[in-house]
């Protein structure tokens, strides 16, 4: 009999924490939907459904814990709960429906009400036929919203549909039963107060994905991320349960030990699995991925980035994209590094709002650094506030020298061909409050491929440009040999007259001997022109003795250069005529910039393996931005129809090709400096 009486009490118990806890989760759903209410009809009926299984829950549980509750009351209470979702459902539809659904639908909820006050006699029976009809009639209409809706609609519904599917799935089962069982199971009737209350959650979150619903419902990532783990949890134990008593009942003498050290494994693996770092962030990103609506409306970012594009107006396009990416994240700025033209390194190519020249303090960075195969092999775009907090979750991936030397830069975005890693670009850090989360991460990475294929295609668009003005300058030199064959054949045809009107000797000897120097020089012209292909034959030099002749040779104009250091003996390996003519051309172009009041300095100055000889000029000078992106473009000349723009150009090409470099700094009035580097030949290992 005790027995009898602690089941009966334990039963109740059971009941009145489910219908509890039901009751607490709707009070809650409630709570957010009337705080996040826009005004529209929609929220109301979801809010007042709502709130009716709120007090549907609240008068079960206090009947299971006190009992007394008229059997009308809760009847009443049941019908009235099946209609606000049948009203709420009713209202999603918006038209989608035909109309006599909606009519049907009320006309069930009405005449079962008045049913339920008309025979009250024979409630018992009426209540689980209702509540089948009733159950029937809700999983009707989400069966009829998801099957009308479009995809993108079927994908918000989706929640509502398995949260409020399953409370009337629950008690569609809960009163088959009664009907095959002639009476409502107490065991099944006490669980359906938590089966609600778990499956509150989903209609919460499909309130909060549906703005449209007039709801914008806010519950935080960190309160789902903290149920969600309790309910795994609690779940893990339930099966860690289940297998307990199955080893025991199954184990024999050892069925106790084996269950204790199931039971002993078990928590271990549960305390790994809380304590991972790794597992959390990674329910945190499933659960905002799958649960909650994005932070960005991608289609409109999207429209913007290529609007912005589309609007450069001239500008390099590289720079406009700097200023696409920086305006969806509303950046200050961004420095865009690419590859040289050796490949060695990545150097700065542009930068926004500033210029590439007023970001001095950046520094170029090799093509083989750790940072560099680290973008290229993992594609991670790289925070670099948390890196300077976990560097472990970059695996401690060293970052050059100078890269942080501008404080405001907050994220290293690489830009990623199939190729390998075009560039990366360096973000300024957003206005506060920002987090980079993984939104942010993806959207990132989808405008660094698209912009690493425009930094690509800026590249091969600039080679095929100067190829195609080589092909023109090629047709070029073509005419000029076929005009300078005509000069010279004119002037080797005077030159053979002349002696036929030698009537002043010494005027006429004069004119012959110009013209025949006129015709030797046409001819070498013609022969350089020919031969300007052929490759250049090379051999050791007296570097030193090349300037000297070089500056010799450019002494007929002022000023003059100033030689300095070069009478020592630096031996080098190139072509004499080739290198000759390099340091000639740059002597002169120092002229050409210099007042006969500025000054020319022709140094030469060893250095360890290298030898450096600059030419320092007091004239005109350069303005930084020509210097990077005009000075060594082919057929770009600051001389206008003087000159052709190629000689720069050949001189540091011809260097390179003996393993050296070119370096210019100049500024606007301040002169300029032109030094070209070479290797120094050693004789023993040659």
């Amino acid at each position: 009999m005790q027995v009898a009486v602690e089941q009966a009490l334990g039963t109740m118990a059971i009941g009145a924490a489910g219908y509890a806890a039901a009751s607490v989760a709707f009070v809650i759903l409630t709570f957010l939907l009337a705080t996040s209410w826009g005004g529209r009809p929609q929220g109301v009926r979801l809010i007042v459904a709502s709130a009716i299984t709120a007090v549907w829950a609240a008068v079960l549980a206090l009947q299971a814990w006190r009992g007394g509750t008229p059997a009308i009351i809760v009847y009443t209470l049941e019908v009235l709960r099946a209609a606000a979702w049948i009203v709420a459902l009713l209202a999603l539809a918006h038209g989608v429906l035909p109309r006599f659904v909606g009519i049907v639908a009320h006309a069930i909820w009405i005449g079962l009400l008045a049913a339920g006050w008309l025979f009250a006699a024979s409630l018992a029976r009426l209540h689980a036929q209702a509540g089948i009809v009733l159950a029937l009639a809700v999983l009707v209409l989400i069966e009829q919203n998801y099957r009308n809706a479009n995809a993108s609609g079927r994908e918000d519904f989706k929640y509502l549909a398995i949260g409020l599917g399953g409370v009337f799935v629950f008690d569609l089962f809960l009163y088959s039963q009664s009907e095959l069982l002639r009476g409502i199971p107490a065991d099944v009737w006490n669980a359906r107060g938590f089966a609600n209350a778990l499956l509150v959650p989903l209609i919460a979150i499909a309130a909060r994905r549906n703005p449209q619903w007039s709801l914008d419902v806010f519950v935080s990532r960190q309160a789902v991320v903290f149920t969600t783990v309790i309910l795994a949890v609690g779940v893990y134990l339930l099966l860690m349960a289940a297998g307990g008593y199955w080893l025991r009942e199954v184990g024999g003498h050892w069925g106790i030990a084996a269950n204790v050290i199931f039971l002993t494994g078990a928590l271990a693996v549960l305390a790994v699995i809380l304590l991972s770092g790794t597992l959390r962030r990674r329910l945190r990103v499933f659960i905002s991925k799958h649960f909650y609506r994005n932070k960005y409306d991608y289609r409109v970012e999207w429209l913007r980035f290529i609007e912005t594009l589309s609007a450069g107006g001239g500008e390099d396009i590289r720079r406009t994209s700097l200023r696409a990416i920086a305006e969806i994240f509303e950046s200050p700025g961004a420095i865009l590094y690419t590859r040289s033209d050796t490949a060695s390194e990545y150097v700065i190519a542009t930068a926004w709002p500033m210029k590439a020249e007023d970001v001095t303090e950046q520094p170029a960075i090799a093509a083989d650094h750790e940072l560099v195969r680290f973008l290229a092999a993992r594609q991670w775009v790289i925070d670099l506030t948390e890196y300077d907090a976990a560097p472990d979750l970059y695996q401690n991936v060293s970052l050059p020298k100078g890269l942080r030397s501008t404080p405001a830069i907050r994220v290293l975005l690489p830009l990623l061909r199939p190729e390998g890693l075009a560039g990366f670009v360096l973000l300024y850090d957003p206005p506060p409050p920002f987090e980079l989360t993984y939104e942010d991460r993806d959207l990132l990475k989808t405008l660094g491929r698209h912009v690493a294929t425009i930094v690509v295609q800026y590249e091969a668009d600039r080679r095929l440009a100067e190829s195609r003005q080589f092909e023109a300058y090629h047709r070029l030199t073509a005419f000029m040999m076929h005009d300078l064959k005509n000069s010279v054949a004119q002037l080797q045809l005077i030159v053979r007259n002349a002696e036929k009107h030698r009537q002043n000797p010494a005027f006429v000897d004069d004119v012959i001997a110009t013209i025949g120097n006129t015709s030797d020089r046409m001819t070498r012209l013609i022969e350089q022109l020919r031969d300007r292909d052929r490759a250049p034959v090379a051999q050791a030099l007296d570097f030193a003795d090349l300037a000297r002749a070089a500056a010799a040779r450019c002494a007929d104009r002022s000023p003059a250069a100033r030689l300095d250091g070069v009478d020592q003996a630096v031996t080098v390996r190139a072509d004499a005529d080739r290198l000759s003519s390099a340091i000639e051309h740059v002597i002169r172009n120092a002229q050409d910039a210099c007042e006969p009041t500025d000054s020319i300095l022709v140094a030469l100055a060893v250095e360890s393996e290298r030898v450096r000889l600059t030419i320092a000029d007091t004239g005109r000078g350069m303005a930084a931005d020509f210097v990077r992106t005009r000075l060594f473009r082919p057929f770009d000349s600051t001389k206008g129809a003087k000159g052709m723009g190629i000689g720069a150009f050949q001189v540091r090409e011809y260097v390179r090709t003996l393993g050296g470099d070119v370096e210019v700094q100049s500024s606007p009035g301040s002169g300029t400096r032109f030094d070209i580097i070479l290797p120094v030949f050693d004789h023993r290992h040659a």
